[in-house]
């Protein structure tokens, strides 16, 4: 249509509103999309926490030193860790690096079926975690693939260890929340029924009635049609009312 300015409008596409070509409108996310930012923002905060808080306890603690902070329940302590939580499979560094890639490749893969917020945070803390623990063991001593995982959370006298396990134990705790509670990946629940409630389905009011059914009484029906004196056609009730008043 013509327009104030003396220039011609472009014609509307078919079926696409006018306001989605507005240059100020933006078309809405998609749930799924809005939960993989979820998960990537915590996978990244996760990862950017625990390596600036490893780097800092590399540069002020002093190695086999306890710093105590709730007595002995917990306290600083840098640890270099070749193995796993718990000192696990020390001797065994270069297996626990292809293990944590392998976990880092089923999540990134998981992710693409996200459909619960529950679920995009768990993958997002435990996304985070692993790459954590994984970035040093490949970039720092002694060497790719074998390098020492940086601890400095002693936890009494039971273990030591970082931001990296604090978001792993988180996640599984959450994983296992989720499961009790029947959600999935992809934000099903058990118990969903996999099709309409009502087999049959809800009968429709407006189809046609059954020809064998009830009459309907309480319409008008129409009277019979008798011969008036005169020979002209008129009803029933309107000759009664005729030969009453003629009575």
């Amino acid at each position: 249509m013509p327009t104030t300015d003396g220039t011609t409008a472009q014609p509307d596409l078919p079926g696409e509103p006018a306001e989605a070509r507005l240059p100020w409108t933006r078309p809405e996310r998609s749930p799924r999309r809005r939960l993989l930012t979820l998960l990537t923002g915590l996978t990244v905060g996760v990862l950017v926490v625990d390596q600036l808080t490893k780097v800092w306890a590399v540069a002020t603690l002093a190695p086999g030193e306890r710093t105590a902070l709730l007595g002995d329940l917990f306290g600083l302590q840098l640890v270099r860790n070749p193995g796993a939580a718990l000192s696990i499979a020390t001797g065994m560094t270069w297996v626990l690096t292809l293990v944590a890639v392998a976990v880092v490749v089923v999540i990134v893969r998981a992710s693409r079926r996200i459909g619960s917020t529950g679920w995009a945070v768990a993958l997002g803390l435990l996304l985070g975690g692993a790459l954590g623990n994984l970035v040093d063991r490949m970039v720092r001593e002694p060497g790719p693939a074998r390098g020492h995982v940086i601890d400095f959370l002693a936890y009494g006298e039971l273990f030591v260890g970082n931001v990296a396990d604090i978001a792993i134990v988180a996640a599984a705790l959450l994983v296992v929340l989720l499961s009790a509670r029947g959600v999935h990946l992809d934000g099903s629940r058990d118990g969903d029924p996999d099709g309409p409630a009502d087999a049959g389905g809800p009968t429709d009011a407006d189809g046609p009635t059954d020809a064998d059914g009830p009459a309907d009484t309480d319409g008008p029906v129409d009277a019979p049609v008798v011969d008036a004196p005169d020979g002209a056609p008129v009803a029933a009730d309107d000759a009664v009312r005729r030969d009453g008043g003629a009575a």
